[in-house]
């Protein structure tokens, strides 16, 4: 009786309209997903301020994946370029656009609350003050733990502040998690900045910049194996974990009529968002709305049941982000657009519509 409860209520999650889409209609989303996120991401490796042809990026890939270091009748300057500039900056890119839309829709089912986001709620933001303080005080303050572990703390600790000034108890309202999300966010600029003042120097200056802007310039094939690791140990995770989530999703009497600890529950799922949000913080800086915009899209037309949800939030995230960072890096003659003003130039929009619009009100 629960179950059938949870099946027919998923619909009525607030922003959301769960469609009669056909097993049918559905069975050929993924494969095609999967299929244009590769097209995609073949292009975005061949183009560039150095245009590169499809057929000789694939042929380079083939051949340095069957361990020649040399192609033939192709410049080694442009092997260079793609195998090991693009290919690993195509390859982040695609890694965290698929681990921030993850992080996402895992936290709104986690506080059954349509606006939960790493960046508006501040966790971005805490995960870059563990980082800068790995980079600038690391030496000074004798610690030796690397850039992804301070980034998770400072996310776990701002995840933590966040819920707690929400109310974490109870239902938490839009009104009360956003404002939270903005005090713990402003707290952590202010500190991330002030650490920098204090280190004083030209190079620390950068880093601010760098996360704070958020940019995946940095890409290299060493610092690969550990987030995109993660990201994909996450989703068969979660995707193991549907049936919780949609109980989560519908409330607390629901899910405790089902056997699921709820704040057991929340208290796990939150920290495993903050340790894939200070991984990721860690490779990239802030790249914020990602998890907003994704999850908020895929449900609109899929509807808000998980087993159908992650896979399409998944894969339209890491296609969204790959998209982002080609336009970032071909919108300007001069150099690199940070990749984080262009999310935040299409999230904040559709943020303001979903905590104004009269149809998406979810006021608390």
């Amino acid at each position: 009786m629960a179950k059938a409860k949870v099946a027919a209520s998923v619909k009525d999650y607030p922003g959301t309209r769960l469609q009669a889409h056909s097993q049918t209609r559905y069975s050929w989303v993924l494969p095609g997903l999967t299929v244009f996120l590769f097209v995609v991401m073949i292009g975005a490796i061949s183009i560039g301020s150095t245009m590169i042809s499809g057929s000789d990026t694939l042929r380079i890939i083939a051949a340095k994946l069957g361990g020649y270091d040399e192609v033939p009748h192709i410049a080694p300057a442009l092997v260079d370029i793609v195998w090991d500039l693009r290919v690993p900056r195509v390859i982040l890119a695609a890694t965290v656009g698929a681990g921030l839309a993850l992080a996402g829709v895992i936290m709104q089912a986690s506080v059954q609350n349509p606006l939960a986001e790493p960046f508006i709620l501040g966790i971005a933001s805490g995960a870059s003050v563990g980082a800068v303080v790995a980079i600038l005080l690391g030496d000074i303050i004798g610690v030796s733990m690397g850039l992804p572990l301070w980034a998770f703390f400072g996310a776990l600790g701002a995840t933590l502040s966040v819920l707690a000034l929400s109310g974490m108890g109870r239902r938490i309202s839009t009104v009360k998690l956003v404002l939270a999300g903005a005090v713990v966010s402003a707290l952590c600029t202010a500190l991330s900045n002030f650490i920098v003042y204090m280190a004083a120097d030209a190079e620390g200056m950068q880093s601010a910049a760098f996360w704070t802007m958020g940019s995946l310039a940095d890409a290299k094939w060493e610092r690969l194996l550990w987030p995109v690791s993660v990201v994909a140990l996450m989703s068969v995770y979660f995707l193991s974990q549907v049936r919780i989530l949609d109980a989560m999703l519908l409330g607390e009497d629901i899910a405790l009529t089902l056997g699921i600890n709820v704040h057991g529950k929340r208290r796990w799922y939150m920290a495993l968002v903050a340790l894939l949000t200070g991984l990721l913080v860690a490779q990239c800086g802030i790249i914020g709305f990602v998890g907003l915009v994704i999850p908020h899209m895929a449900r609109s037309i899929w509807g808000a049941g998980h087993k159908r949800l992650l896979p399409v939030v998944i894969l339209s995230g890491a296609l969204f982000l790959v998209v982002a960072d080609l336009l970032s890096r071909i919108l300007l003659p001069a150099g690199d657009l940070p990749v984080g003003i262009l999310t935040a130039l299409l999230g904040a929009p559709l943020f303001m519509k979903l905590l104004f619009g009269k149809a998406n009100n979810f006021g608390g």
